[in-house]
């Protein structure tokens, strides 16, 4: 058995059942919404101009689209290395709630969707909490990706990549032809009106 195979059946194995209910719904998209709205908010109050943050909250939105289109449809298919859960030889890994996914698995979609907004988001931004938070919040996701066994270390890997990749060519662009203007709008201690004496 390969090092792959062994980190993966090493993290599947230690499970509990309270375990199984925090990774099931950490892997779950619609878990996350609120923080996509939070990140949203801060987009909109830190650019303050409605056109730029929607500029910046569609860099966004092709980030994870593009990683979830090369992941999901152009690598898997290529590729086509089955996930854990659909090949025989791991068998009995441990299911939640009967859980399989698709039948490929190189690349992590979740890591790749999560660490181009992690990564776009701390360019951005560049806040050491925000950083840190987000690194933790890309770190339980793919781990709870292994833990479900419906991807190998390597897929995990794969997948970072893929997305930090995208993050920094839309920042890319952000940075070239949006950021600028985003420059104009913000306010400046000498743009304050001096008080007018007597006259």
């Amino acid at each position: 058995m390969n090092v792959d195979s062994s980190i993966l059946l090493w993290i599947n194995g230690h499970h509990t059942e309270w375990l199984d209910t925090i990774m099931y719904w950490t892997s779950h998209p619609a878990t996350w919404l609120p923080l996509y709205i939070i990140l949203v908010v801060l987009v909109v109050c830190r650019y303050r101009s409605w056109k730029i943050a929607l500029f910046i909250i569609l860099g966004f939105a092709v980030a994870v689209g593009l990683s979830d289109i090369i992941c999901s449809s152009v690598i898997k298919p290529l590729v086509c290395r089955l996930r854990p859960t659909h090949e025989p030889a791991l068998d009995p890994l441990h299911l939640v709630n009967g859980y399989t996914g698709g039948l490929y698995g190189f690349c992590s979609s979740h890591a790749a969707n999560t660490i181009a907004v992690m990564a776009l988001f701390c360019s951005l931004f560049r806040n050491k909490i925000a950083t840190v938070a987000l690194s933790a919040w890309v770190a339980l996701n793919c781990y709870s990706r292994m833990y479900l066994g419906v991807h190998y270390p390597t897929d995990i890997m794969a997948g970072l990549l893929v997305g930090f990749l995208l993050a920094e060519l839309v920042y890319w662009g952000l940075h070239r032809w949006v950021l600028p203007f985003a420059e104009l709008h913000s306010p400046h201690e000498d743009d304050e009106v001096a008080p007018q004496g007597d006259s």
